[in-house]
């Protein structure tokens, strides 16, 4: 199927139908997603029947211990990874924290700089500039104050003399949304003898990350922006994982995904991340059994949509976890950036707001951040009486914004979405646009 049906997409997410939240078109994905009825049931399931201490021998601690294992294992799959490649921890904040520990000690020792960006959330950012602390040297790769733009030539001038151990910066910011080229960062980095670190927060939620395609030593996410509940998630290589120095229990040091989780799992949540997998698999099936579609049959639903796609999955072959995922971001993407266009399109008519970042859907995240002429929270607030959820602020993008030239006290209104929003919502938000603006 070469375009994503929607209505299946949106029976997966129970907020969707919820009859509290009839009319609200929701615009703060970015803050975080809708999660989806797979990662709903298991979490469910594990807190009725589970919720015991993993890996004992008895059969609710044996189901508990596989339902975490088998979490890690697929999603492991699903981004390219080796399984112990992947950790899981409380938050991306929480995870860079622990992260910018083993930085520190290992820099302290071998020395060499760091590079971060004034495009980030504050969470990849301000971990690493305290590693100055501690006489470790940080440079500051600069965006461009119009465009918010992060030029890989101004990477290519901190590279220079061969001392940068690590570079770190976003696949996209949260509110600039332009997507970074991952891909040649990487690589530029990787020909200077350092290795990366990428924010995947903004970006994840419209598509996993392919690490192979990326190039990136270490790449973090957070699922509860992803459809699943309130967890980060962490890919490390191993190369770089066996070289920074451990943080979590010393008996745990020769355990990769353990290294840098001082804190003990959620082990609800974390079994309830399988469902993302899940997810991926029932969207990949779906739409492959759609692709075999024959002509102008009538079509079904409920049972008996399920039971055809089911059969049909089962008689194509079966690729692998990763091109399955790699299917369903490119599902994902071209349905966000077809509606994105009209907005973007909107958005440009206007002489009375900026937009920050690239005017081309094809450029960005759905993530559209305006800065304005009054306190974007008061805009929100008149959102709302026509149905809009969003809101204003700085969203942790305070060093973006200031080098942008953006009012910190009017912040920015910020309207984000991902592939389950529909056309109907979009022209909602463009309609309640036109009456606020």
């Amino acid at each position: 199927m070469t375009v994503l049906d929607i209505d299946y997409v949106r029976a997966c997410f129970p907020a969707l139908s919820e009859p509290a939240l009839a009319g609200q078109a929701f615009f703060e994905n970015a803050g975080g997603s809708y999660t989806c009825r797979q990662v709903i049931d298991r979490l469910s399931r594990f807190y009725h029947q589970r919720k015991v201490q993993p890996y004992a021998p008895y059969a609710a601690s044996h189901a508990a211990g596989a339902e975490m294992d088998e979490a890690r294992s697929r999603l492991a799959a699903l981004m390219g990874v080796d399984e112990d490649e992947l950790s899981f921890g409380p938050s991306t904040s929480a995870n860079t924290f622990v992260l910018a520990q083993a930085v520190r000690g290992w820099l302290k020792r071998e020395g060499g700089a760091v590079v971060v960006t004034d495009q980030d959330h504050e969470a990849n950012s301000g971990v690493w500039r305290r590693l100055a602390d501690e006489g470790i040297e940080v440079r500051e790769w600069r965006i461009d104050p119009d465009t918010g733009h992060l030029d890989p030539a101004g990477l290519a001038q901190l590279l220079g003399d061969g001392r940068v151990r690590l570079v770190c910066f976003p696949h996209c910011s949260n509110v600039v949304a332009e997507i970074n080229p991952v891909a040649e960062i990487c690589a530029m980095a990787r020909a200077a003898g350092a290795f990366t670190c990428v924010d995947g927060v903004s970006y994840a939620p419209h598509g996993l990350p392919d690490m192979g395609a990326l190039g990136a030593d270490i790449y973090l996410f957070s699922t509860y922006k992803t459809y699943g509940p309130h967890q980060g998630l962490m890919l490390i290589r191993r190369e770089v994982g066996e070289l920074l120095p451990a943080q979590g229990h010393w008996f745990n040091a020769g355990t990769l995904h353990k290294r840098f989780t001082p804190a003990g799992p959620d082990h609800a949540q974390v079994a309830a991340c399988a469902g993302l997998a899940d997810y991926i698999d029932a969207l990949a099936d779906h739409h492959a059994a759609a692709g075999q579609g024959s002509g102008g049959a009538p079509s079904v639903d409920g049972a008996h949509r399920v039971q055809r796609d089911a059969e049909r999955a089962l008689a194509a072959p079966c690729p692998s976890p990763l091109d399955r995922a790699r299917e369903v971001h490119r599902l994902m993407r071209e349905h966000e950036i077809r509606l994105l266009r009209p907005l973007l399109d909107q958005l440009a008519g206007r002489n009375d707001v900026r937009l920050l970042g690239p005017s081309e859907a094809g450029l960005r995240a759905p993530t559209v951040a305006l800065a304005l002429d009054r306190p974007a929270e008061q805009v929100a607030t008149a959102l709302a009486a026509h149905g809009i959820m969003a809101s204003g602020g700085d969203f942790y993008a305070v060093r973006p914004l200031e080098a942008m030239g953006v009012d910190r006290t009017r912040g920015v209104l910020r309207m984000s979405f991902v592939h389950y929003t529909s056309e109907a919502e979009v022209a909602q938000l463009m309609l309640a646009l036109d009456a606020v603006l």
